[in-house]
């Protein structure tokens, strides 16, 4: 396995080979890519200054020239096109608009994985936070009993993108593959964590007094308003989750049984 990385020198620890290369560069992707046989491409949306698309179609034809067999590429459901252009959330329809680049590049295979909503989140910028009540919980533009939520541990979607590179004839046409491992209203995450042993609150606030709680909230409560209406993946998407399931040779992990782990007691005290 080969990793690519702007600074090869501190992640030697990423794969058997470590190159330098970087998306921004697109002169450096084909040294990179070339000998591979197949490439899992994602980008950042967070990282600042970073275009995307063009950075995507700059690695899609880096490893169409150099004869790359097979793309694996990370996307998500594109929110302009399911909502009708109601919900604006760049950070999912950015990624969508990539998937007609990697459809029409013609590599002889080519795959989608979706990547859920992170249970590490409930650990990071989703983790609870003390309420005006005293308690420690969340205050959401969010209905807490609508199960909307597709969830999963972020570690194991190599499974998913490995199986696809390893089962070509099943999972390289095209085919969507999410990652989830549990489907849940908030109501039931917190009912979770309660039986857990915590005592987490949750309070439905409008998406306007959400929008002014930090930078960047104004996003996020969009797509709140997204998950709500429509779910994390936008349709039912049975089919396409067995497969993933199917191509990585595993049943995810839930959430209980990541939360039970991950978030411990002391961290509600």
């Amino acid at each position: 396995m080969r990793a690519l990385t702007r600074d090869p020198d501190k992640h030697r620890e990423l794969a058997e080979e470590v190159i330098e290369a970087d998306l921004d560069q697109p002169e450096t992707l084909k040294a990179a890519f070339e000998g591979a046989h197949g490439v899992f491409l994602v980008t950042n949306f967070r990282e600042k200054g970073s275009d995307e698309f063009k950075q995507a179609t700059a690695a899609v034809r880096a490893a169409k020239d150099v004869g790359i067999q097979h793309l694996v590429w990370s996307t998500l459901p594109n929110v302009e096109a399911i909502s009708g252009g109601k919900f604006d959330v760049p950070h999912f329809t950015g990624k969508a608009k990539i998937d007609r680049i990697v459809k029409e590049a013609g590599f002889p295979h080519h795959t989608f994985v979706i990547a859920p909503g992170y249970y590490q989140n409930f650990v990071g910028f989703l983790a609870p936070q003390k309420q005006a009540d005293g308690s420690m919980g969340w205050a959401l533009p969010l209905d807490p009993g609508v199960r909307c939520l597709h969830m999963g541990d972020i570690r194991e979607l190599g499974d998913i993108v490995a199986g696809a590179f390893a089962h070509p004839d099943q999972a390289g046409h095209g085919e969507y593959l999410p990652l989830i491992g549990d489907f849940l209203s908030f109501n039931e995450i917190i009912e979770t964590l309660n039986g857990q042993g915590h005592t987490f609150s949750f309070k439905q606030v409008s998406k306007e007094v959400f929008a002014a709680f930090f930078p960047g909230a104004a996003e996020l409560a969009e797509m709140f308003g997204y998950w709500e209406a429509h779910t994390y993946l936008g349709s039912d998407s049975s089919d396409r989750i067995a497969l993933a399931n199917k191509i990585a040779g595993r049943q995810p992990t839930r959430f209980s049984t990541w939360a039970r782990v991950n978030v411990p007691i002391k961290e509600a005290v």
